[in-house]
């Protein structure tokens, strides 16, 4: 571990064309959100500012798909579909990775905490803000 208190963490894809990594602690807290497009791709994120992300492979095999207001952009690996990070509507200056996708082997201990995306989003959101701050 860092004197920051930062590890490193990697992860990616199912295929593995697309890898990166992040900074974060190594005992992590997940926001597990319930609208409909997380619900659907059982996302569970861990979001950090865009300073402590780093696109390792893949970046030439990404697709965006974008929806509502387009500030959240949703990248897939085109080869395998899944869905491994990206930028979202509640902190576009950072970026979310899928815990699900996180290789495990830095994670100390992960709390999942259940975040209400589907009723009040927009007021939700708001208590995400800080998470991409440096």
């Amino acid at each position: 571990m860092s004197d920051t208190g930062l590890v490193k963490h990697t992860g990616g894809c199912h295929c593995r064309a697309v890898t990166w990594e992040i900074q974060a602690p190594s005992t992590l807290s997940i926001d597990e959100c319930n609208c409909t497009i997380c619900a659907m791709k059982g996302f569970q994120h861990l979001i950090v500012p865009r300073t402590r992300f780093a696109l390792l492979t893949g970046g030439d095999n990404i697709a965006t798909y974008t929806f509502n207001t387009g500030v959240a952009q949703h990248y897939f690996c085109k080869t395998c579909g899944v869905q491994s990070y990206y930028v979202p509507r509640s902190n576009p200056d950072g970026f979310s990775v899928n815990f699900r996708c996180l290789d495990k082997a830095s994670v100390v201990d992960a709390r999942i905490v259940p975040f209400d995306g589907r009723s009040g989003w927009e007021a939700g959101a708001k208590k995400l803000a800080h998470l991409s701050k440096d």
